[in-house]
């Protein structure tokens, strides 16, 4: 069984931030609204290509994704290998992404949360990148909504978001970051 998890935070005022990326990417994969609440999250299940694929946005708010996080991957017995983590990511310019694994959270919250729920780091994450204004305070910007062209260049990338989720349930991390990283 493999674990979809994408971070943001729950709420009509965080629905178009920066932070809210991985629910958006998750949304845009799943394209309904059939999400069930269960361990303090929105779920769905599906089976893609004969496997199992629980897609989960945690509604603990991004500074504790962990705890909602670590009762999926303990009640369902899912391997850490199994799970892909959709963040955002300010080291990476927007309109790029990394795909990365055996990683430290960077100084996100959300994957603190997740690293010391799981006490490792050994997961897959979607890193897609929304850059970083300087001069602007980091908690400020990334609660801030995306501008249209950022809205843009985030939706430009669906597709490929799509085919690495494709990717990483059907081949797993490694061939999905030998095909997806540049």
């Amino acid at each position: 069984m493999k674990l979809i998890v994408g971070l943001g935070n729950p709420g009509k005022e965080y629905s178009c931030t920066r932070h809210n990326v991985g629910f958006m990417v998750i949304d845009n994969y799943i394209n309904n609204n059939e999400w069930q609440k269960k361990f303090n999250g929105l779920y769905q299940m599906k089976i893609i290509n004969d496997e199992k694929v629980m897609f989960l946005k945690p509604l603990t708010f991004m500074n504790n994704s962990g705890n909602c996080v670590i009762k999926a991957v303990n009640y369902y017995d899912i391997n850490i290998d199994d799970i892909l983590v959709i963040q955002d990511d300010m080291d990476i310019e927007i309109g790029k992404f990394k795909i990365k694994k055996n990683s430290s959270s960077g100084g996100h919250n959300g994957i603190k949360s997740i690293i010391g729920c799981l006490n490792s780091n050994a997961f897959s994450r979607l890193k897609v990148g929304i850059s970083h204004d300087k001069n602007k305070d980091t908690i400020n910007f990334v609660l801030g909504s995306l501008s249209k062209n950022e809205k843009n260049l985030l939706e430009e990338n669906y597709p490929i978001f799509n085919e690495i989720i494709d990717s990483f349930i059907e081949n797993g991390v490694n061939k999905t970051m030998n095909k997806y990283n540049s």
